[in-house]
């Protein structure tokens, strides 16, 4: 039978079979030569990482107790309630301070165990204050979404809700700086509603993203309170600084900053650390900046231009009220 192989350069071609099927004892032998020479392979005889099924069902655990009773296969009373958060924080407790340890393992740090029990029950103190947070943004969705009819639809059918609330997890972890586990959370809500969030990235309560797909947050972007954004909507990075050698340099300001009461419409792309986007202000679909808008700006397309003009007190956004109106400013429009 016909097989492929790589030839001169790394390049996969065809290879035809000298004598029938390749063996599966040369097929396993070629494979444990690739994992010594290509890598790739999960730190044999060294520290084992996270495992994405644990990393997955701790993500999965972690929603059930932000929203008790929303996404169990058989109904929550209130008696039994105290047992079953009772249970969702044991089985939480117990495997996020065992992914924590394997990923502080993995940095070589200092005792590994310790540092991971302290981590986890940090993180968990901290549960319901994220949890009332997160409150915010559903509402801030129900709000800001005249097709939305209810709060529990919000809840069980709006991809925001799991990827917002995800982050918000995965940024504790961020913060107590614990390797790999905040961005195999966040991929978790990525894969399944195709919003990729920074752990990193900070973001104010009221947060809502409307439909979801191909909207990006990068690491070192602010987004403020009361921010909406729609589907492929990106805030990312002009350009990476490099070292001498050419590689990124890591841990500097590279995406912007998006002030109170923003709305960036869709797939709108603004880029860079020194970028900010004022207060109040409305970003139109397929606009690209990569420069700062004062508050109270609308930036749109005019002709192949990005135009810039002050709001006006008649553009209004939905689900913001009175904190999103505009303020009083001088008439006026210029190009970027």
């Amino acid at each position: 039978m016909p097989r492929f192989g790589l030839a001169r350069g790394d390049a996969l071609r065809f290879i035809a079979p000298r004598s029938g099927t390749m063996h599966l004892d040369l097929i396993k032998q070629a494979l444990l030569a690739s994992y010594r020479s290509d890598g790739g392979i999960n730190h044999v005889d060294g520290p084992n990482l996270p495992s994405q099924a644990s990393v997955n069902q701790l993500a999965a655990d972690c929603m059930h107790l932000l929203f008790p009773g929303y996404f169990e296969e058989s109904g929550l009373t209130e008696r039994a309630l105290p047992a079953h958060v009772g249970g969702l924080l044991e089985r939480i407790d117990q495997r996020l301070v065992a992914e924590i340890e394997k990923c502080l393992r993995f940095a070589k740090t200092d005792a590994p165990a310790a540092r991971a029990r302290e981590c986890t029950t940090s993180f968990l103190a901290q549960l319901p204050a994220l949890r009332k947070l997160v409150q915010t943004d559903v509402t801030a969705a129900y709000r800001g979404d005249p097709a939305a009819r209810s709060i529990d639809e919000i809840i069980v059918a709006y991809p925001c809700v799991l990827v917002i609330s995800i982050q918000r997890l995965a940024h504790v972890l961020y913060h107590q700086r614990v390797p790999l586990l905040p961005r195999m959370l966040t991929e978790y809500a990525h894969e399944r509603t195709g919003c990729d969030i920074h752990p990193g990235a900070r973001l104010g309560d009221h947060f809502f993203i409307d439909h979801g797909t191909g909207v990006v947050i990068g690491e070192t972007a602010t987004v403020g309170s009361h921010v909406k954004l729609y589907q492929g909507v990106t805030l990312g990075a002009k350009s990476f600084e490099t070292d001498p050698d050419g590689n990124p340099v890591k841990g500097v300001k590279r995406h912007p900053d998006i002030g109170d009461y923003v709305t960036i419409y869709a797939h709108a792309t603004v880029l860079g650390g020194d970028t900010t986007i004022g207060a109040r202000s409305i970003i139109g679909s397929n606009v690209w900046l990569m420069k700062s808008i004062p508050a109270d700006s609308v930036a749109y397309f005019k002709g192949d231009s990005v135009a810039i003009r002050s709001r006006r007190k008649n553009d209004a956004l939905v689900g913001h009220g009175k904190h999103g109106e505009a303020a009083d400013a001088p008439e006026g429009e210029w190009q970027i």
